[in-house]
């Protein structure tokens, strides 16, 4: 993915961007503006964080802040008006509230997905559809994670329905994205500002983590190289929650303090997957990502023709904590200084 390539897909185009003032989204928004976008439509619940980025942004005349709820049928379908490119970075992505209140993460993942979906098909204008997706939904064992898993079926059958129309849909998979809103980092900030005790759930749990930068690349890779209905997931390393932790309270305490377990919450995983083994089958990897590419043909579509620059077919059975890269305490540490966590 070059410069250039971004350029030729985003410049003078309408963009969407749902869950535009979240930590990713505004992100998305900020990244976009470089390339000279006719609009870039930031959709959002939450009228403070709207303001807020406008000021930071400076109120650019090219971005339109939206007031809407992707659960609303109507207004994401006059939000998608003569829209080229969609951003769906909306959703319900908090593991335990999940399992307290399942219907309000399918609301949100699963009808507010679908409803984006229908409006981008009827939109004539709509040519790329890229989805935010998370490791939770690998094999889930959460209601958040089974709401994604279903977005992410319905993004890539979007395809399989589309017809003849020239659209691309296409889904991103992220892991813990270091220093976001209901991260465990900014948890451990606050404890250690403080002075009280950290708590982990568990000393053996494993999670993948990445940069919102590397978020955002990821996400504009899969807009430019997507052919229809893949997975992007990038290649990320492996964090013991613990060892996070001791490098957090040695990086920013000079006293040491207490890391307590407590136990899982509801929902959890120990471990994280990333691609089953049934996706891998399918999937094919770069030396920076893995793309799942779909395994259900319908009449004339085909997917095994995909190809994309430097990939080649995917060498293990699947990608998961227990067995990816795990960071060293000082790894983790020069992870925390790229992602600016000071």
């Amino acid at each position: 993915m070059s410069e250039e390539d971004l350029k030729n897909l985003f410049q003078d185009k309408r963009v969407l961007v749902t869950g535009g003032t979240g930590s990713i989204g505004r992100v998305i928004v900020e990244r976009l503006l470089a390339y000279n976008p006719r609009t870039v439509r930031v959709l959002s619940r939450d009228t403070a964080k709207q303001m807020d980025l406008a000021v930071k942004l400076g109120n650019p005349s090219n971005v339109r802040f939206i007031l809407g709820d992707i659960r609303d049928h109507e207004r994401i379908l006059m939000a998608c008006e003569e829209v080229n490119i969609i951003f769906h970075a909306a959703a319900f992505k908090y593991v335990p509230q999940g399992e307290y209140n399942p219907f309000e993460a399918v609301q949100t993942n699963v009808v507010g997905t679908q409803n984006l979906i229908s409006a981008a098909l009827k939109t004539p204008s709509v040519t790329h559809f890229i989805m935010i997706s998370t490791d939770k939904a690998v094999a889930p064992v959460s209601a958040m994670g089974a709401s994604k898993l279903l977005a992410e079926r319905l993004v890539t059958s979007a395809h399989y329905i589309k017809g003849k129309k020239d659209k691309s849909f296409v889904t991103v998979r992220f892991g813990n994205v270091i220093g976001t809103s209901g991260s465990v980092i900014p948890i451990f900030l606050e404890s250690i500002r403080r002075g009280e005790a950290i708590t982990v759930t568990h000393p053996d749990m494993l999670r993948f983590f990445m940069t919102v930068s590397d978020a955002v690349d990821l996400t504009f890779s899969a807009a430019v190289l997507a052919k229809g209905g893949e997975i992007f997931a990038l290649k990320m390393p492996v964090m013991n929650i613990r060892d996070l932790a001791e490098v957090m309270v040695e990086r920013f305490t000079n006293s040491p303090l207490p890391i307590f377990s407590v136990g899982m919450r509801a929902g959890e995983k120990l471990n994280e997957m990333l691609i089953t083994t049934g996706e891998a089958q399918s999937a094919s990897e770069t030396d920076e990502f893995f793309i799942v590419i779909p395994q259900i043909e319908v009449g004339d579509i085909k997917f095994g023709h995909y190809q994309y620059p430097g990939a080649r077919p995917l060498a293990s059975n699947g990608y998961h904590t227990q067995t990816a890269k795990r960071l060293s305490k000082p790894e983790i540490a020069a992870l925390l200084e790229r992602a600016g966590i000071a």
